[in-house]
């Protein structure tokens, strides 16, 4: 599936995925900790997330500060997102390339999404994170544990790509696009699975001015 299958195939399934996933679970409290993890001059006001992959919104955009930004690929799961988190900024986009402006974010949450671009992009997509977070910036994302391409059909009723390099490959893309002190944690997942997450600093430190802040 290509860039575009992908999209329609969540335009598809966005719906069946938010009724029958959990909002609750261990994933979710791992939010907690990375708000907590983040450093002046973020702590001076709400830290400024964007949660990359958010669906409709339920199960990592409603546990983040309000006014934080939402990206989807699929405008059905946006329209969700609206109506479950109706003070969230919501941008429809792709993550290969965020339709977003440099050194704009605190922290960014990626949850159970970028697995479903060809791991190929990979390192772009982890790019885009470094280039839209600040210095010092956090990242909280999903981390595979396999080394995978495939399309399941019959998931959620419809079909679904996913595609990933290996867990050591993984953290090798994060360190070279300038993510430090890689921590991993296992939680659960939306649908009860036990999955295994990474947190992670992009290096640098924090020099701007907290007014300076949009």
């Amino acid at each position: 599936m290509d860039r575009n299958d992908v999209r329609r195939a969540w335009e598809d399934v966005a719906a069946t995925y938010a009724a029958r996933r959990d909002p609750d679970g261990s994933d979710a409290a791992l939010i907690d900790d990375l708000l907590d993890s983040l450093s002046p001059p973020a702590s001076v006001d709400a830290p400024l997330v964007l949660d990359v992959g958010c669906g409709d919104g339920a199960r990592t955009l409603a546990n983040l500060p309000p006014g934080s930004v939402g990206l989807d690929v699929s405008r059905r799961g946006l329209d969700l997102a609206a109506e479950t988190v109706p003070d969230a900024r919501l941008v429809h986009g792709e993550m290969s390339a965020l339709p977003i402006g440099d050194d704009r974010f605190d922290a960014i949450t990626a949850y159970h999404a970028v697995f479903h671009v060809e791991r190929e992009r990979h390192p772009a997509v982890y790019d885009e994170f470094a280039r839209v977070l600040r210095p010092g910036g956090r990242l909280l994302m999903t981390l595979p544990s396999g080394r995978f391409e495939t399309v399941r059909r019959g998931w959620m009723d419809g079909e679904m790509f996913f595609s990933a390099p290996g867990r050591e490959r993984t953290l090798d893309q994060l360190r070279t696009a300038g993510f430090t002190d890689v921590e991993t944690r296992t939680a659960t997942d939306p649908l009860g699975s036990s999955t295994e997450f990474a947190f992670a600093t992009l290096a640098g430190d924090r020099t701007e001015d907290p007014q300076s802040r949009p």
